[in-house]
């Protein structure tokens, strides 16, 4: 799958694994996992239109050693989770946290369903580039169910370890997309007939279909400058 935030690699996913993708959305990082490897799979979110479309999508694909693999989606709340206390190897909290008001009520959530020695991936929009669409548009956020807050690194990281997690890395993401929502909040109403708008989502749209190395390059080198998505990878602490 392509335009995943959370890089994968870095989960280290093995055979009989449960992970849960917390706001999943429609199902990118739970359809990538569940494609990946020999794991079991639930994606989670609250909008039933998302989920609809998540089931969709894992029909496109087929997986030819099933194994104990599985892909479940489920509509609840990350504000209490339907599980069990350590339920989950690994989790996935991709763009999500950014839209609730009480975020650590999530977290904490997040900790007590994450086995001990488990390991968990948050990302959310990055301070600068997400500023910048503040600044130039206030119905980017304050439509229903936008972006309530924008994370400082420290403060999100802080957050996290305060409740025995251990950060083991970090990266920038999606440095080519910061540009196409800043032209869309600064042509607000008006964008989606904006030709330098559609332009450029053209643009995106090929550059996912083809990621050609020139543009797989670029966004390595300019992550670090305007990359739109902050992500973090922690460990639960074994006590």
């Amino acid at each position: 799958m392509g335009l995943t935030t959370v890089d994968h690699r870095r989960l280290a996913l093995a055979p009989g694994q449960r992970v849960l993708d917390l706001g999943c959305g429609e199902g990118r990082h739970a359809l990538t996992a569940w494609l990946n490897a020999d794991v079991q799979v639930v994606g989670l979110d609250l909008s039933m239109r998302d989920l609809a479309t998540a089931r969709s999508r894992q029909g496109d694909f087929v997986v030819k050693d099933g194994g104990s693999r599985q892909l479940d989606f489920l509509c609840a709340d990350g504000l209490a989770l339907p599980f069990a206390d350590a339920t989950f190897d690994r989790v996935i909290c991709s763009e999500m946290l950014e839209h609730v008001l009480d975020y650590r009520r999530v977290l904490r959530e997040i900790r007590r369903v994450l086995k001990p020695g488990g390991l968990l991936a948050v990302s959310v929009p990055r301070y600068g580039p997400e500023w910048v669409c503040w600044q130039l548009s206030h119905a980017y956020h304050e439509v229903e169910g936008g972006h309530v807050r924008i994370f400082r690194r420290s403060e999100l990281r802080s957050a996290i370890e305060s409740m025995g997690m251990v950060c083991f890395s970090s990266h920038f993401a999606h440095a080519l997309h910061s540009p196409y929502w800043w032209l869309r909040c600064l042509f607000e109403s008006r964008a989606d007939e904006s030709a330098i708008v559609r332009t450029y989502h053209r643009f995106l749209v090929w550059d996912l279909m083809r990621s050609p190395r020139v543009t797989n390059l670029l966004e390595r080198l300019l992550n670090p400058l305007i990359g739109k998505s902050t992500v973090f990878y922690f460990v639960r602490a074994i006590t």
